[in-house]
């Protein structure tokens, strides 16, 4: 009987590391080519920008910087990979902590770039901590909901636990001015608990407090309120808060069905502001008309769709929101991007994941996708039985 024992406990542990796969090989893919598109996007937007930058002397100061990071975050996607969820799971308290310390560091030490005071520079680089702060809230929100397990229902936990964790990033955010970041992150959150099992009736509840901030908000921020008046009117002011906006569309309505051609748009000339980072969008349907514009938009969609599959065959309940909401923060993302350059919502500062440049942004994508591929190795487990509290 011991022998027969023996045997069983070697072909079970044989059985659990067999059943530990290789990633997930469609959805890693599929972000190698939102990557990989997204690089040569890049170039194309920014080598008039370079140009100008550096008296026409070089095309690809733009793409070499986000070559580099896009190296950075391709080893931090391979690394990560191999990395259990389970360490996040320890982890997620002392990256709240982090993200916090490094947000109210902004304040004091932040550099300000286009006007807003979102970098912090660190030995040479140049960072945003909102970026970490993301990635650092959804880890959190995954561990909070595998301990407040069916609690979450109540409003003790389900609102007030995970509210006073989103306070503790969003008031840094809101001293910063950061209404993008705090948009997104606030979208995010409500998924996430909704995953996690808050009554519906709360999370209604608190996206109408939700708008109310909004409207405040752009009450007092005259910033804010201009960027609105823009997206209703461009048109009553073309030279200045109407510009953007309408040389975006520019853009968009000269590309037709099939596009101008790769390289070879005209907005990028500098009349379109942004041409290489939030609004690069506009470039992609220049050049490649609106085929190019709705593959572009399926392959997000495919990726998304792909990595919700992912986290419904996650093994745990930790894992599974967990991926599903590094997710949708990529769906989140790239919707707001989508409208703002389509003039359905007014503009927010939200870059398109894997396309916009921004070195922090892209590596951060890439190593949150690197998570998600880690969970992806036990797609095929038999789902781990927690306790129901």
């Amino acid at each position: 009987m011991a022998a027969e024992r023996k045997l069983q406990a070697k072909e079970d542990h044989r059985r659990k590391l067999s059943a530990v796969e290789s990633v997930d090989y469609p959805f890693l893919l599929l972000v190698l080519l939102l990557l990989t598109v997204g690089l040569a996007m890049l170039y194309s937007a920014s080598f008039a920008q370079s140009q100008y930058d550096t008296s026409y002397e070089i095309t690809t100061k733009y793409l070499q910087k986000q070559g580099v990071c896009a190296a950075i975050g391709l080893a931090a996607m391979y690394f990560f990979s191999r990395i259990p969820a389970g360490v996040w799971h320890r982890m997620a308290w002392p990256l709240y902590g982090v993200s916090i310390v490094l947000l109210l560091s902004v304040l004091l030490i932040g550099e300000e770039v286009n006007g807003a005071k979102r970098w912090i520079n660190l030995a040479g680089i140049q960072f945003q901590p909102s970026e970490i702060a993301k990635f650092t809230m959804i880890v959190l929100f995954a561990r909070l909901t595998r301990g407040f397990g069916q609690r979450a229902q109540d409003f003790r936990y389900g609102v007030m636990g995970f509210g006073m964790a989103l306070m503790g990033i969003l008031v840094p955010l809101a001293l910063e001015k950061h209404l993008s970041a705090i948009m997104l992150m606030g979208m995010v959150a409500v998924v996430m608990m909704f995953v996690a099992g808050t009554s519906p009736k709360w999370l209604l509840a608190g996206a109408a407090a939700a708008a109310v901030f909004v409207v405040i908000y752009i009450t007092f921020m005259g910033y804010a309120g201009d960027r609105v008046t823009a997206w209703l009117h461009p048109e009553q002011d073309p030279g200045d808060t109407g510009y953007q906006i309408l040389q975006s569309l520019y853009a968009i309505g000269s590309g037709g069905l099939f596009g101008l051609g790769y390289g070879k748009s005209r907005q990028k000339y500098l009349y379109l502001p942004f041409q290489y980072n939030d609004y690069i969008f506009a470039i992609c349907c220049e050049e490649l008309g609106l085929v190019g514009a709705l593959a572009i938009a399926a392959l997000f969609a495919v990726t998304i769709l792909r990595g919700y599959w992912i986290a419904l065959h996650a093994r745990d309940r930790f894992s599974t929101v967990l991926a599903a909401g590094l997710t949708t923060l990529i769906a989140v993302q790239t919707i707001l991007n989508l409208c703002v350059v389509t003039n359905l919502l007014p503009s927010t500062g939200i870059a398109l994941p894997f396309f916009s440049y921004g070195g922090t942004a892209l590596a951060v994508n890439l190593g949150e996708m690197g998570i998600v591929l880690s969970i992806s190795r036990h797609r095929n487990q038999r789902k781990i039985q927690e306790e129901i509290q």
